[in-house]
């Protein structure tokens, strides 16, 4: 491990050499739940990248620190918001300042620990043993050096295990963990699921532990690791699967959009387009039933509980397509909605935000300069807000360096 080069300095002396005095201080800083709180962001590509976003919305003053080649994703493109800027970097960036460091040298090395001087929050996605190498391991250094730091460290496999310190890509994991054996159908085969779920759920896993590590530092007045992994995150989704293997001894198997325990939780046809049925309980399949006018359906001992109809369900599917083919999918759904059954069309991306309800959730953010998601989170006295639009490669090298 080498030693950082500077270790003759304090931490004070490193933040008064190199930086300037506004280098924390966010222009665009507003009082959320996370005001006050500093994050550096040396990850890249999804997860980390997500969880610090999430932390930008809610007001932590966010620096992402780049490679001089920049985040993977900014050439993940078309589309490009505009050139060296892939619609995928804009997706994951927002509410940040950007700075671009070559921490393989000494000087940059040093810039990023005079910022770790008054930082809260570090997060970081290299191979494990990276930072390490750098003299910056947080067993080895920072925890000493830096005793309130909350380091965040996100990686494909973790640091332990026959796998550890092995490169992890979200649809990697998607086979490893067992999640692609179960989406999909017989024609289709074991698939990918149509997200990076896996690196999404590895960065919400993330943005948790940081908040309770912040919440037990309130009390201990000291930092802590908190690791997030692909691997660790795509096994803990598997649910009721996992249960269901455990407590059978029966491998679960491809299911297409159906439900492993809920015949009635699928995908159905109707007169013009495709719908999704939420029926949980006997009361909703009760009030269906009677809505599609085939209440013989409730007498029927083929149907009469979830289990026969589990027993059956390919000859209930038969029935109820059957009786679905003479409704409109818009207006099927809304009326099963408003009597307690859940329905739902199978939207595109740009229906589904197209929907009223979208707008009225705030979940679509458009602005001159910047189009996103809009937050999930969402807080009753300290609301978050999207941030400025992501940042260019170093753009904020200025105003941070001296």
């Amino acid at each position: 491990m080498s030693t950082p080069e500077h270790a003759s300095q304090s931490p004070d002396e490193l933040a008064s050499d190199l930086l300037t005095a506004q280098a924390w201080l966010a222009p665009e800083a507003f009082e959320g739940s996370l005001a006050g709180v500093r994050v550096l962001d040396l990850s890249r590509v999804l997860a980390g990248p997500l969880c610090a976003q999430m932390m930008a919305d809610h007001g932590a003053d966010v620096i992402k620190v780049e490679a001089p080649r920049g985040d993977e994703t900014r050439l993940l493109g078309p589309p490009f918001v505009e050139p060296g800027q892939a619609a995928y970097f804009s997706a994951l960036n927002r509410g940040k300042r950007g700075l671009s460091l070559d921490l393989s040298q000494s000087t940059d090395r040093a810039i990023l620990e005079a910022l770790l001087v008054q930082a809260d929050v570090l997060i970081e996605n290299f191979v494990p043993g990276t930072m390490a190498k750098w003299g910056l391991g947080y067993d080895e250094y920072l925890s000493q050096a830096f005793p309130k730091l909350i380091y965040c460290s996100i990686s494909g496999f973790g640091a332990t295990g026959p796998l550890a310190n092995l490169p992890g890509y979200d649809a990697v994991l998607q086979a490893m963990c067992g999640l692609m054996s179960i989406n999909g159908d017989p024609h289709s085969g074991p698939t990918r699921i149509g997200v990076p779920v896996v690196d999404q759920v590895t960065g919400y896993n993330a943005f948790g532990g940081i908040m309770m590590a912040l919440f037990a530092r309130n009390r201990t007045q000291q930092g802590q690791r908190v690791e997030s992994t692909l691997f660790d995150s795509a096994l803990s989704m598997l649910i009721p699967h996992a249960a269901n293997w455990m407590t059978s001894g029966n491998t679960p198997a491809l299911s297409g959009s159906a439900h492993p325990n809920i015949p009635t939780y699928n995908r159905f046809t109707v007169g013009d387009g495709t719908i999704f049925l939420g029926i949980v309980n006997e009361g909703q399949f009760n009030k269906f039933c009677k809505y599609i006018r085939r209440e013989d359906l409730l007498t029927n001992p083929l149907f009469d509980s979830n289990a026969s109809r589990m027993t059956n369900r390919e000859a209930l599917r038969t029935e109820m397509e059957a009786a679905l083919k003479d409704f409109s999918r818009v207006t099927l759904c809304k009326e099963l909605m408003a009597i307690g059954v859940a329905a739902g069309p199978v939207h595109s991306v740009p229906e589904a935000f197209e929907q009223p309800h979208t707008s009225a959730r705030e979940m679509f953010v458009k602005r001159p300069d910047y189009q996103g998601v809009g937050i999930p989170i969402k807080l009753s006295k300290t609301p978050g807000k999207p941030g400025q639009r992501p940042p260019r490669l170093g753009e904020h090298n200025p105003t941070i360096i001296k």
